[in-house]
């Protein structure tokens, strides 16, 4: 994850969508594919995490929608919900 994003910093690695995706190697060629089967491996967490939703960042129509979610107090996400 570290080579593909180019940081070292353990919280910027998948912090926002674009990030996440190129920490985790998804491409866009892999839009449409089901993450229930390869070559995605899913696995429920152990414990149920906390989710929090805000307004989403960074654009200006539908902004004040409710449509960024998170774990809750999340280090990883770019900008605190």
């Amino acid at each position: 994850m570290t080579v593909r994003r180019g940081v070292t910093e353990a919280r910027k690695l998948c912090a926002g969508p674009g990030n996440l995706c190129k920490a985790l190697g998804v491409t866009g060629g892999m839009n449409g594919l089901s993450v229930l089967e390869a070559p995605f491996c899913l696995y429920p967490p152990s414990v149920a995490p906390v989710l929090a939703s805000g307004v989403r960042i960074g654009i200006s129509k539908a902004a004040e929608r409710p449509w960024r979610f998170a774990v809750k107090g999340s280090p990883s996400l770019s900008r605190p919900i």
